[in-house]
């Protein structure tokens, strides 16, 4: 038996029934039991939400666990705590860990640590190849018979075709996901950052759209030909944008993600050779921003996802030819997503609500992103009133390594809930 819990007065905004507007929810034994107003149960534990806003848990569908192998830089505990304090309920896990996971008996490694560890729903990826070395597949139907929802090569892609031709067949034929890193690494020529003005500032290899396009062209049209449900990594470039809407217009398996990083940032952000801002694909021009925004919000960017990839501060110190690729992201995003797209009205709350909870959840195939009733209890509520600075000091997270320390954001996480228990409360430990 699980807590019952009523929220109080909050304002709710739910995709899946469509509801915005100010409710009560109550949350009995791990689901969600009714919705309405001036709700009441005997015995409950009450909050009162006035002020504040109330989603379905979010859902990340692209975390770097670090676990096993790389736990110095994160790792079960602090990923689950990081997540939990940035509203979000349900996330994946990517597969290059070290060893990578690429067989069922690495995936259950995971699993259940997670299981006995953290409170959140922790859902692990399986690489697509062996080893991730893009030279022999994985046993998929193994890997799917283990519980596995989604395949990636991320970090890389899948760079021989017909390879990857043939795993799309095979993930296909299971009816699972593949998560697509875009990134035609034969192109890539020692990069660092993008291939523009800026990196010739900097004195730094660049990194051309055409690396990622090339790839999401290529992988779409084998998606076409496979039958397989694509979702697109982190896009970057307008490129991408322009690859996914043509997907869709012919009815495509194809979805499509997109990083604060890259609808907030572009390389003129990029104030010196710093770490912090290297991560792979890189900031692209302010062009690429404006695209992304765009497709997201008329609906061709369906996620909105992280990619933390935490790192330690001495790794990130090396400046952007010798630091690795990568940021956190988990701890920020709604926040992030809620001040620079909802308060200017570039999406509404309801789409960053679909965004961030209720699509993904529906492109993973896994229970959430839903506030109606008897749907599990996954709940996020912010104040989205709340203004206050980024400072990564405070981060759950093992990783510090964000380009946004020191920005000025509106939206606090107040209370995260999964599967009926607060796994997180501002201002508790």
């Amino acid at each position: 038996m699980g807590q019952t819990l009523l929220l109080k007065n909050g304002y709710m905004a739910d995709p899946d029934t469509g509801y915005e507007g100010y409710a009560d929810l109550l949350i009995r034994d791990g689901l969600i039991e009714e919705a309405g107003p001036d709700l009441s149960a005997h015995g409950a534990a009450v909050y009162d939400l006035t002020g504040m806003t109330v989603l379905p848990g979010l859902v990340d569908l692209h975390v770097h666990l670090r676990d096993p192998g790389q736990t110095h830089k994160e790792d079960l505990v602090t990923a689950s705590e990081a997540a939990a304090r940035g509203g979000v309920t349900t996330l994946l896990a990517m597969p290059n860990t070290t060893p990578p996971m690429d067989r069922p008996e690495r995936i259950r490694y995971v699993t259940e640590k997670a299981a006995k560890v953290t409170r959140i729903h922790i859902l692990q990826a399986s690489a697509i190849t062996k080893d991730m070395a893009g030279e022999e597949l994985t046993d998929i139907e193994a890997l799917a018979a283990s519980g596995v929802k989604a395949f990636s090569e991320d970090g890389k892609s899948v760079m021989n075709a017909s390879l990857m031709r043939k795993a799309m067949r095979r993930i296909a034929g299971e009816d699972l996901l593949i998560c697509d890193h875009c990134e035609e690494i034969t192109m890539v020529e020692g990069g660092v950052m993008n291939d523009d003005a800026n990196a010739r500032r900097l004195d730094l290899p660049g990194i051309g759209n055409e690396v990622e396009d090339v790839i999401a062209a290529r992988d779409v049209i084998l998606a076409k030909h496979t039958g397989a449900r694509l979702h697109l990594c982190h896009c970057s470039t307008a490129g991408s944008v322009r690859i996914l809407e043509q997907a869709k217009k012919q009815q495509l398996p194809v979805s499509g993600e997109v990083c604060p990083h890259h609808f907030i940032l572009s390389s003129d952000d990029i104030p010196c050779d710093d770490g912090n801002f290297k991560m792979n694909p890189p900031l692209r021009s302010k062009e690429d921003v404006l695209a992304l925004r765009e497709g997201l919000k008329n609906g061709v960017i369906d996620c909105i996802s992280t990619d933390h990839a935490p790192h330690s501060a001495d790794e990130k110190s090396r400046g952007f030819r010798k630091s690795p690729f990568g940021i956190v992201g988990i701890e920020t995003s709604a926040a992030l997503t809620y001040t620079e797209l909802v308060r200017p009205g570039v999406i509404t709350l309801m789409q960053m609500a679909e965004k961030m909870s209720f699509n993904p959840a529906k492109i993973l195939r896994v229970p959430g992103g839903s506030l109606r009733p008897g749907m599990p209890a996954d709940v996020a509520v912010f104040d989205f009133e709340k203004v206050y600075t980024i400072d990564p000091g405070t981060f759950a997270s093992k990783g510090k390594n964000t380009p946004f320390a020191g920005r000025t954001v509106f939206g606090e996480t107040v209370m995260t809930i999964a599967g009926g228990e607060i796994v997180y409360e501002r201002g508790k430990r």
